[in-house]
């Protein structure tokens, strides 16, 4: 799809390397360019069992997928005209500079689409283009709310364990860059794409905003629980040891789950009619369900859910989410610096004719 694009990645960490990777996926040369004194970070965040020796993370295998890699110092001239004569030919720039860099550099926008006026630009920045703070994930899942919602009232605040406002914003560079490149195949020029870790974040809280926009709600720390649906995000135990969860999205999925727990009469009662009783009493309706549940084997349950289709599913850990066949399609291999690496696709959409 992208044969022709060429993309150059001076991007570190995870959101701007999974650009990069996406764009390879669809058939882009991608050059990842590393400071040779310090390359891309992620090459030591490994694992106890990883190859302390090796030049390679698997986290950094994550996000760095059929990619030429190449070592220049922008402070050395060489190097870095090196750089721009890349440039010259490039579709896509993707940097994740720390404010003050670009221009330490001598990579200023400005520069860089005067060398090149249909080169796209793509950054990322942790709190917006202005901002010097150093930005990590977990330090934006604590600033924009997401830590607050997450847990339990017994665990306290608990961040997610991917690096979702990366991946996130990620997404957002993504689109951006696309529509980029949508503009150009009208105009003949380049457009300089900044997506901020903050913005994405803040973009993505989606329903959890205006339940605080319209009502106040100030939402707790209820685990897995939506605080506007139930059963939702109730955990069950069932006869065979498996861990359970239901999204009861509607009157009629409810019915359906009672009719088959034996519990007919639950959907007339004066608490559980609609869903904003089921909401207010969910603590009683998950013990009523529990009491059944803890009787049957999930594969009975699952496969009644399944064929009158009701939003079910057994809580798997990764071991049993890789066996599955479908997961497998999305795994990609490569070897990096005489290292066999595996990770997941970035691409999760399919285009038919």
């Amino acid at each position: 799809m992208f044969e022709d694009l060429i993309v150059i990645d001076c991007s570190t960490v995870l959101a701007g390397p999974s650009v990069g990777t996406f764009f390879a996926e669809l058939g882009a040369a991608v050059t990842k360019i590393e400071n040779p004194a310090v390359p891309d970070v992620t090459r030591t965040w490994k694992l106890a069992s990883e190859d302390k020796s090796s030049a390679v993370s698997a986290y950094f295998a994550s996000v760095n997928y059929h990619k030429q890699y190449l070592k220049l110092n922008f402070r050395n001239e060489k190097d870095l005209n090196e750089l721009l004569v890349l440039i010259e030919k490039a579709d896509i720039f993707l940097s994740n500079f720390k404010k003050g860099d670009a221009e330490k550099f001598g990579l200023m926008d400005s520069y860089l689409q005067s060398v090149n006026p249909r080169l796209i630009i793509g950054k990322i920045s942790g709190f917006g283009n202005d901002s010097d703070r150093v930005a990590y994930d977990l330090i934006l899942q604590a600033e924009t709310g997401f830590m607050s919602m997450n847990g339990t009232p017994e665990s306290g605040p608990v961040k997610m364990p991917v690096a979702l406002i990366d991946v996130l914003a990620a997404h957002q560079l993504k689109e951006g860059i696309l529509t980029a490149l949508l503009h150009r195949t009208k105009t003949n020029n380049g457009q300089i794409v900044s997506v901020s870790l903050y913005d994405a974040a803040i973009s993505s809280l989606a329903n959890q905003a205006s339940n605080y926009l319209m009502e106040g709600h100030i939402p707790g720390r209820i685990g897995s629980l939506h605080p506007n649906i139930a059963p939702y995000g109730e955990i069950f135990h069932t006869k065979d040891g498996k861990l359970i969860t239901f999204a009861i999205g509607s009157n009629k999925h409810f019915q359906i789950l009672c009719t088959f727990l034996g519990l007919s009469h639950l959907p007339s009662d004066e608490r559980f009619l609609e869903n904003v009783g089921r909401v207010k009493n969910r603590s009683v309706l998950q013990q009523i369900i529990q009491e059944i549940i803890s009787r049957l084997d999930s594969t009975e349950i699952m496969s009644y859910m399944h064929e009158h289709f009701v939003p079910a599913g057994v809580i798997r850990n990764l071991e049993e989410v890789f066996k599955d066949s479908a997961s497998k399609q999305l795994i990609r291999t490569e070897n990096i610096e005489n290292t066999e690496t595996l990770r997941v696709s970035q691409i999760a959409f399919q285009l038919n004719q």
